[in-house]
């Protein structure tokens, strides 16, 4: 192209995920020389209160929820099959609609690119003759992602991209490039690893469990996970409690004092961590889960929420990938019987072939890339 394109990348707050595919992408768009990016995080931009209250529900369905009243899995669950032009569809594809008109009019990108189902994009898009990307950021599809004027889709696994043709979306439309995480994960499954700051405290002869307990965390019964897995003996546990400092604080003073218990606040550099440790327990994002799978680290998952995390563990057990677990007496009883054997973390590895290999971010931005210069060309 002779010039660098103006690309805009849609987002959503709900959760890290999509902010960090987000990011991902507009690294190695920059990276390929395209020097006008720009992420919108939308829902925040046009509906800030609503965003707001929505935000606040979402995180607070994942506790709600060990209570019976899982509001978000059953709207998920209710809404999963609805169509772009029923009630529900064309309730979602309003949003943001008013405030993305006033960006794409004043801005005129020239592509769209969607780390969130926003359906008012593509439908932006078709008016203004702007093509639409959608990134499928779950192992999982719902309606919400779908929308007729979508000009590419890329999903996660080849599954995800039968699914869709069998649902009548044109296969030459849909691309399985994997999910996008930040390039760190991919240099470093494709290095040795080495011991680093943030992994020398690490007794190098005992196998170390890496369990992600934050804000978005897995355990309701994390004290327990930790004593009967130091009870068992021949491990060590680095719990990352993330953004929740009060978390970390308790953990601190309940655990810190053993030598093989590690505790963490938030930490920029999970790479590291994640390729030094035998297993993670984490809860079932996309996101989190294409981490884990990039650098084969298998992966454990307890009482996942209902919704795009069942799903997303469910897929992942089928494949042999990841361990679901409903009890922390089951967890546990999972996690030592792995450390036993090594052959179940091999074939936990062996399950997560389907991933595509390299970089995700890089096939889809150069998709996009050669997508806007065909496109270019038959405008001439």
């Amino acid at each position: 192209m002779k010039r660098s394109p103006k690309l805009m990348i849609l987002t959503a707050s709900y959760g890290e995920g999509h902010i960090q595919a987000a990011r991902s992408l507009q690294q190695r768009l920059y990276s390929e020389g395209m020097k006008d990016v720009s992420i919108i995080d939308l829902m925040k931009e046009a509906h800030p209160l609503l965003h707001s209250i929505t935000s606040t529900l979402y995180l607070k369905s994942t506790k709600s929820s060990k209570y019976g009243l899982d509001y978000y899995g059953w709207t998920y669950y209710m809404t999963r099959d609805t169509k772009p032009d029923g009630t529900w569809g064309k309730a979602f594809n309003y949003l943001g609609r008013k405030k993305l008109k006033e960006i794409v009019e004043l801005e005129r990108p020239d592509a769209i690119i969607n780390t969130f189902p926003f359906g008012a994009a593509p439908e932006l898009g078709r008016e203004h003759g702007i093509p639409t990307f959608t990134i499928v950021t779950d192992y999982a599809l719902h309606a919400r992602w779908f929308h007729p004027d979508t000009y590419k889709y890329y999903v996660g696994a080849p599954e995800l991209r039968l699914e869709m043709a069998l649902k009548g979306f044109k296969p030459e439309r849909i691309e399985v490039s994997g999910i996008p995480v930040r390039e760190a994960f991919h240099q470093t499954a494709s290095i040795p690893a080495v011991r680093s700051g943030i992994t020398e405290r690490f007794d190098k002869e005992k196998k170390l469990v890496l369990i992600s307990a934050g804000s978005y965390g897995v355990l309701h019964h994390l004290d327990q996970m930790i004593y009967t897995l130091l009870e068992a003996g021949g491990c060590q546990l680095a719990v990352v409690c993330g953004r929740n400092e009060k978390l970390r604080q308790r953990l601190e003073a309940t655990h810190g004092y053993h030598p093989h218990v590690h505790i963490f606040g938030f930490v920029d550099r999970i790479h590291e961590l994640m390729a030094a440790s035998s297993c993670i327990v984490t809860k079932a994002g996309g996101l989190t889960l294409t981490e884990a799978l990039t650098l084969r680290l298998p992966i454990f998952i307890y009482k996942p929420f209902r919704g795009q995390e069942k799903e997303n563990a469910l897929f992942l057990q089928a494949k042999g990938a990841a361990s679901i677990a409903l009890s922390a007496d089951d967890l546990a009883a999972q996690i030592l019987q792995f450390l036993a054997d090594p052959e179940i973390g091999r074939a936990m590895k062996r399950g997560m072939s389907f991933l595509p290999s390299g970089s995700a971010a890089e096939t889809i931005v150069k998709d996009v890339i050669r997508s806007l210069e065909s496109r270019l060309l038959q405008s001439v």
